[in-house]
Formats: structure tokens, sequence, C-alpha cells
């Protein structure tokens, strides 16, 4: 029966894992695509050179 548990909470623990990996890839994705069209969206300011669109 105890061998039978560990495999049962390691599985979870590895599909969790999987998951929230598989999670934090889509979100670096989202991120960098964010990113790039920062780039091509920024304006220019008053100086007459080019600024971010973004603060930070």
């Amino acid at each position: 029966m105890g061998p039978l548990l560990i495999v049962l909470l390691l599985a979870l623990l590895l599909f969790g894992a999987g998951f929230a990996l598989h999670l934090l890839w889509w979100i670096a994705v989202v991120v960098v695509i964010v990113w790039a069209l920062g780039f091509v969206m920024r304006g220019t300011h008053s100086g007459g050179g080019r600024n971010r669109w973004y603060r930070w």
C-alpha cells in the first residue's frame, strides 16, 4: 500500500509541475510578443527622437 501511494503522489507532483511549466512557457511567449510589439508601436516625443511606449 505504501509504494502505491508514493507512486501516485509522485505522478500527481509531476503532472502539476508539467502543467505549471507549460503555463510558464505560454506566459513567456506572451511577454516576448508584447516586448517585440513595443519596438514597433513606439511613438516619437517632442525632441524628435523615438521614445518607449512603456514607462519601465
